[in-house]
């Protein structure tokens, strides 16, 4: 019997710790500060607290961790001394996988993953498939082994840094720019984690993004490119195949065929181009046809806070885009509008804001800070906008982002666009980036 402590009694954590009980394992969840009662109920043994590492682990084979287990966190490196397997649950996952396991295609990158991944599901529908959208969002993947064809698993670095056998079908890698530097130590450990998403010997790429074109380059197996420029076709055979792009305003696969025309991609804006290229390169990677790609992406529903216009008050356009948990997701946002009162600020999660005000600090008309990190905008605004009117919001109570919008409003003529794109995370002051959104919109309805 395998005896495994399971860090995290969540979501995740609580799944896969519900999974290898059911497999027979020895189980222990440990959580700081709460978990999911089912474990209990079930017979699973549950520490609520930070028990010494070495005790906890006296004994145990393997520890499964959830997303906010970094290399450096004690217990990992506790394990890790000892010589304990450390895995996530969509390892987990993988290593359960049956004869009648479905086909996994896999996402990642800094940027787009849910858009990414929602639209690959989208065509996946089309094309006839059972499937669904998981992995980083939806039902724990531990409990989608059976009932699907084919799976749209979004991946973040967290989960792909603790795999070693996890290996989808085909991975697409949608860019890289400095984020979780915090977690992972550096942007190459960063980057290291994200290319495992190629293992399974499929590899997609952003040609777009230089990190990530010289990453393909080197990527073992085969290699589907693409871009927003023209594409090229590839040698057949041969070690690269043709890249999927964009012609005279047509999205177009390696064999030329159109799946889409520009102002047919929702959400908005050419980052969304580049995901909907993505998804439908690994649509294509295993057989779906032109005409269900394109169905799937015309059938697409956006999620939300992402560039979802909330409401135009006198001529202001108010736009959430919550999402924007980094400056890069931010930069994409932006450039879509040309005068813009920025709503920023947040947990930066130890990134570098300074280029990217540097790039947009032209279409700024305004700017309101809140969040801890909020100095740290104020400071990039002051060196490449100066005289750019900021006002700073100190306050994190609920009426917060109430304040934030009456302070936006106070600066945005007709034209503008007041845009939440805050470049930072949000679990300073809201439980989630969607908690941030909802807190954004509620505001703007009540202007």
């Amino acid at each position: 019997m395998t005896r495994v402590v399971v860090a995290g009694g969540r979501v995740a954590g609580a799944a896969a710790a519900l999974a290898l009980h059911g497999l027979g394992h020895d189980v222990i969840v440990v959580d700081r500060s709460a978990a999911d009662p089912r474990l209990e109920q079930a017979g699973i043994r549950v520490i609520i607290g930070e028990p010494e590492p070495g005790e906890l682990l006296q004994g145990m084979d393997e520890l499964v961790v959830s997303p906010g287990f970094a290399p450096h966190h004690p217990l990992c490196v506790a394990a890790l001394v000892k010589g304990i397997e450390v895995y996530s649950e969509p390892e987990l996952a993988w290593r359960m996988r049956g004869p009648n396991s479905p086909i996994w295609l896999g996402v990642t990158g800094t940027n787009g993953k849910t858009t990414t991944t929602t639209m690959l599901a989208s065509i996946l529908a089309a094309a006839g498939y059972r499937t669904a959208a998981l992995g980083n969002i939806g039902i724990p993947l531990v409990d989608a082994q059976t009932g699907y064809d084919v799976l749209a698993v979004e991946l973040s670095s967290f989960q792909l840094h603790w795999s070693s056998r996890m290996a989808p079908h085909g991975g697409a890698l949608l860019n890289l720019a400095d984020d979780h530097l915090d977690w992972h130590g550096s942007f190459e450990h960063y980057a290291l984690a994200k290319t495992a998403i190629w293992r399974g010997g499929t590899a997609v790429g952003n040609l777009d993004d230089p990190a990530v074109a010289k990453l393909l380059a080197e990527a073992p197996g085969r290699r589907i490119g693409f871009t927003l420029g023209r594409p090229q076709p590839g040698p057949r055979p041969g070690p690269r195949p043709g890249s999927f792009g964009v012609v005279e305003g047509r999205l177009i696969d390696a064999d030329g065929n159109e799946l889409a025309r520009i102002e047919e991609i929702r959400p908005a804006g050419m980052h969304n181009v580049a995901n909907a290229l993505a998804a439908a390169a690994l649509a294509r990677s295993i057989g779906v046809a032109p005409a269900a790609v394109r169905a799937g992406l015309a059938g697409y529903e956006p999620q939300p806070h992402r560039n979802a216009l909330v409401s135009v008050v006198n001529g202001v356009s108010y736009v959430d885009d919550s999402k924007a948990t980094n400056p890069h997701a931010a930069q994409a946002s932006l450039e879509a509008y040309d005068r813009i009162v920025w709503v920023a600020g947040g947990q930066l999660k130890g990134v570098d804001i300074d280029e990217l005000v540097r790039r947009v600090a032209h279409r700024l008309t305004g700017a309101v800070l809140l969040g801890v990190d909020r100095d740290q905008v104020r400071q990039a605004l002051a060196r490449h906008a100066s005289g750019l009117r900021v006002i700073e919001v100190s306050r994190t109570d609920d009426g917060a982002m109430g304040e934030v919008v009456r302070a936006a409003e106070s600066m945005a003529t007709a034209g503008d666009t007041v845009l939440l794109a805050p470049a930072a995370a949000s679990l300073d002051m809201f439980d989630s980036y969607a908690h941030r959104g909802k807190a954004f919109a509620q505001a703007v309805g009540l202007l």
